[in-house]
This record gives structure tokens, sequence and C-alpha cells, in this order.
């Protein structure tokens, strides 16, 4: 009964991880949750510990890999910032529209937060549309590589859970 709950949880917290909400963050604590209620459970502190560090290293990646790709693209350490901060803020401006809003306001915020502080750096609008496209494509991988770590946390603690 309690796998089943468990289960349930590590299935919708997979499928908001695209929508930029905090899935990974949530099997984390779900694992930690079923520790602490169901000792005899199966899921260790080893495994609540992986999930936690897979969570952070999850978040640390889909961060890092807009700016990453803003610079491989040509991009400055600006831009890589821009690609960053607007990521964050095209998130968080993206969530009133239903469903898919904060994904789209993440690729866009991204997009837009290199292309503008590329352009005040004096490249010119070619360059920057370059560099602004390469931030967004880091973005939707880093999204993609964030749902891969969350399918294997959420399969890890499944696995636990169930021996």
């Amino acid at each position: 009964m309690y796998a089943l709950l468990l289960l349930a949880v590590v299935i919708l917290s997979i499928f908001m991880i695209p929508f930029g909400l905090p899935g990974t963050w949530i099997i984390a604590a779900a694992a930690m949750v079923y520790r602490i209620t169901i000792p005899d459970g199966g899921v260790g502190y080893f495994t609540v510990t992986m999930m936690f560090a897979l969570a952070l290293v999850s978040a640390v990646i889909e961060m890092s890999l807009s700016a990453r790709y803003a610079k491989k693209y040509g991009g400055s350490r600006r831009a890589g910032w821009g690609a960053v901060i607007g990521g964050i803020i095209g998130a968080m401006m993206g969530i009133p529209v239903p469903i898919i809003g904060s994904v789209i306001g993440a690729f866009a915020g991204a997009f837009v937060g290199a292309f503008v502080l590329e352009m005040t750096a004096g490249t010119q609008v070619a360059g920057s549309t370059k560099v602004a496209t390469g931030a967004m494509v880091g973005r939707i991988v880093g999204a993609a590589m964030n749902v891969a770590i969350g399918v294997v946390m959420g399969a890890w603690v499944m696995v636990s859970a169930l021996t």
C-alpha cells in the first residue's frame, strides 16, 4: 500500500520536471519520508542520501547547461549569465499559462537573457541570435537531462522500496 503511494508520488514528480517544477527534490523528499515512516520498508539512509545528491546534481546541470551552450556558440560570460538569469525569470513569468507556461518561459527566457546581454557586449544581431539559440538549446538539453535523472531516481527508490 505504501509502496503504491510512493510510486504515485514518483510518477507525478517525473511528470512535473519538464514543467520546471522541483520533481527531483520531491522524489528525494518522498524517499526520506518513506524511510522515516516505514523503517523496515527497504529504503535505506544511503538511498535517501543519494536521492538528495542526485537532485542537487540535476539542479546544477540544468542551470549550467544554458550558460555552457551560450559560450559554446560563441557567447561571452555575460551571455551565459543572461541565459541562466533569463531562464529563471522566464520560468517564473510563464507560470500563469496553464501546463506549459513555465517550460516555454524558461526556454524563451534563456534565449532573451543571452541575446540581450550579448547585444550589450557589442555583438551584432546575427552573432547574438546564434549565442541566444545556443543558450536555448542548452536549456532544453538541461531539462532533458533533469528528466533522465528523475527517472533514474524514481527507479532507484522504487527498487529499494520493493526489496
